[in-house]
């Protein structure tokens, strides 16, 4: 007697090749860290991870369901990112930016601002703008003791919590103005369909660029989640959350500041000049208000860590080391540094003057020229890491991964950005 047999999508073994594939590098990737870092909470994610991966390559080979990919992805998420961020934060292994948010949290619930008068070590620099030391107050407010303070203090899962919010709430934004398949006529349609949006979401979490930092010490996830979340309020054209998501991403750090002029043009492309200036103004004044009070508390500690240290002319110097070419070039002398910050300042310039010329008019166009010049920074910058350029990595593939905007007609009418346009933050 013949069963009935369900039938395969066409292709359906294939992607699931590619998925193994794609999981089988990430573990090789991970494999290395336990071999050549030098840092423990490196080693201690790349040994976790590595097994994670695995798990997740041959759990998607395996028969029957059609959701292999999505069950591989939730192995991936438990084995990359849950699992070895748990062990590290129970055992209060991390980089050492996990210490200086905790402290930085402290200072400023203590004395309103987040730095110290004189640092003697490097470990006593802050070299984040005011508004990251909130992810520190957790810390400072529970304490250590037990298990339930060590855990709801630790800044990685705040900044995981903010990263991960970010992204929640720019696929809403982009669910809203994009139809669920993905095949509409209107103004905002991505790469990939509406409900294929979350999945990809989850694999790209689940990759090494960011399951390492989000488990190691998460500082520069809560700048990523915030700066999707501005390109995607400015893709819908909302220029005042736009303007507020980018205030809240340049109190973090000033490597977001440049995240203004991408937004601010593609708001200008899209929605018009008057969208522009409204998202513009309120990422200044929304920045001010929030680094301002600290600023004028310490101005001179502040400018001396904030901005000396990472440009590496500061008393102390970074720990941002990596042979990339602008390190190297300051590496020559004085001479060497400055033709780093030329070359830097030109990139920036180049970057400018694209964004005149040819304003982005989508959001996978934005994401990319925020990448590029980020990226560019990173590079040419006197002092730098290559963890660094995960930023630019993860705005790249992050725009590829939701439903996007289109490219709109230099032609077509701005829409509307009135009261008579519903929020997409609350549909």
């Amino acid at each position: 007697m013949l069963t009935h047999q369900p039938r395969r999508a066409p292709g359906a073994d294939g992607r699931r090749w590619y998925w193994c594939a794609g999981w089988l590098a990430c573990a090789a990737w991970a494999a290395v860290f336990p071999l050549v870092s030098p840092l423990g909470p490196h080693r201690t994610w790349g040994a976790v991870a590595a097994v994670g991966y695995l798990v997740a390559a041959v759990a998607v080979l395996l028969p029957a369901r059609r959701d292999a990919p999505a069950r591989s992805t939730a192995l991936a998420l438990a084995g990359a990112v849950v699992l070895p961020l748990l062990l590290l934060v129970l055992s209060g292994a991390g980089q050492s930016e996990v210490g200086v948010i905790e402290r930085s949290g402290s200072l400023l619930l203590h004395q309103g601002s987040p730095y110290l008068d004189e640092p003697r070590t490097v470990a006593e620099v802050t070299p984040y703008l005011p508004a990251m030391a909130l992810l520190g107050v957790p810390r400072a407010v529970l304490g250590a003791d037990g298990l339930p303070a060590r855990l709801a203090g630790d800044p990685r899962l705040w900044c995981a919590a903010v990263f991960l919010g970010g992204l929640w709430l720019a696929h809403r934004v982009l669910r809203a103005a994009a139809p669920e398949d993905g095949t509409g006529t209107g103004r905002n349609r991505g790469p990939v369909p509406a409900g294929a949006a979350l999945p990809a979401l989850a694999a790209l979490v689940a990759s090494p660029v960011v399951a390492l930092p989000l488990a190691v010490s998460g500082v520069d996830l809560p700048l990523t989640g915030l700066l999707c979340l501005a390109l995607a309020l400015a893709s819908a054209g909302r220029p005042a959350a736009t303007g507020l998501a980018l205030a809240a991403a340049c109190a973090l750090k000033w490597t977001a500041w440049p995240a203004v002029a991408v937004a601010v043009a593609l708001l200008a492309a899209t929605a018009g000049r008057r969208a522009a200036a409204c998202g513009c103004g309120t990422a200044l004044l929304g920045t001010a208000a929030l680094a301002l009070p600290a600023a004028l508390l310490a101005p001179g500690p502040m400018v001396a860590q904030v901005l000396a240290f990472p440009l590496g002319r500061g008393e102390l110097r970074t720990e941002a080391a990596s042979p990339l070419p602008g390190k190297l070039l300051a590496d020559l002398g004085p001479a060497g540094w400055w033709a780093a910050l030329a070359l830097l300042l030109a990139a920036g310039l180049a970057v400018a003057v694209s964004l005149v010329r040819r304003p982005p008019r989508s959001l996978v166009a934005a994401a990319d020229r925020l990448a590029l010049g980020l990226g560019a920074a990173f590079l040419l910058a006197p002092a730098g890491r290559f963890g660094y350029l995960a930023l630019p990595v993860v705005l790249a593939l992050w725009a590829r991964v939701v439903p996007g905007a289109r490219p709109v007609p230099a032609s077509a009418p701005a829409p509307r950005t009135g009261a008579d346009r519903p929020n997409p933050l609350f549909v």
